[in-house]
């Protein structure tokens, strides 16, 4: 008899267009492989002030003293050590639209297939995920379906669930994304998977059992 094992709830506290929070996605990965965790995505809108057509990073950054070419050379190197496909952002996104679908997806089961395709839409592919026809072309590819999503878009029914989500992050004073946040305990930005193992034994995850026939 298999014998049940409780799940930690891990918190993540992310934005499609934080380029941290996509070069973790496989790192959260091997953690959830590693440990019984159920991991809950939360929505951390960076710039819900953005057109749909979107705003260039040098307009974004203005007068702040932010060296874009070196940044995002620094983000190619990582990408590539850690094989992750990645088109350098000259633009960014207002993801709110996302934000609110993926909370349907999950309601769907389709909600991790889908958060991941829209990173790679985005850091792989190029392309702008505010607009409605991106957003539903990823519902089709996940196995969503398109005609329900483009309901969600036009109800807006997720609204006050992203809205909860940015709330609470203000609660627990999340000022950098990815935040983890397991029973209390928590870790913000960009860390090795050593020290997402370590936060997870420390907040009493347990570990998965692999299992070989007899």
């Amino acid at each position: 008899m298999t014998q049940h094992v409780e799940k930690n709830t891990l918190d993540i506290y992310s934005d499609y267009i934080c380029p941290w929070c996509y070069l973790n996605t496989k790192r959260i990965e091997a953690l959830n492989a590693g440990f019984n965790l159920d991991i809950q995505w939360h929505a951390f809108p960076l710039h819900p002030e953005i057109p749909e057509a979107g705003m260039p990073l040098e307009a974004l950054f203005g007068d702040e003293p932010v060296d874009i070419p070196a940044t995002l050379d620094r983000l190619q190197r990582v990408a590539d050590e850690r094989e992750m496909a990645f088109v350098r952002p000259t633009t960014v996104y207002d993801t709110r639209l996302a934000h609110e679908l993926d909370k349907w997806a999950h309601t769907q089961e389709h909600g991790d297939a889908f958060h991941q395709a829209v990173f790679l839409a985005y850091f792989a592919n190029g392309q702008n995920i505010a607009r409605r026809s991106v957003l539903l072309e990823i519902c089709r590819d996940v196995g969503l379906d398109p005609a329900a999503a483009e309901r969600v878009l036009d109800t807006r029914p997720f609204r006050s669930a992203v809205d909860e989500d940015w709330q609470r992050s203000r609660e627990l004073n999340v000022t950098m994304i990815p935040a983890f946040i397991i029973n209390g305990q928590r870790l913000m930005g960009d860390h090795p998977l050593s020290a997402l193992e370590r936060l997870a034994r420390s907040a009493g995850a347990v570990r998965r059992e692999s299992t070989t026939a007899d």
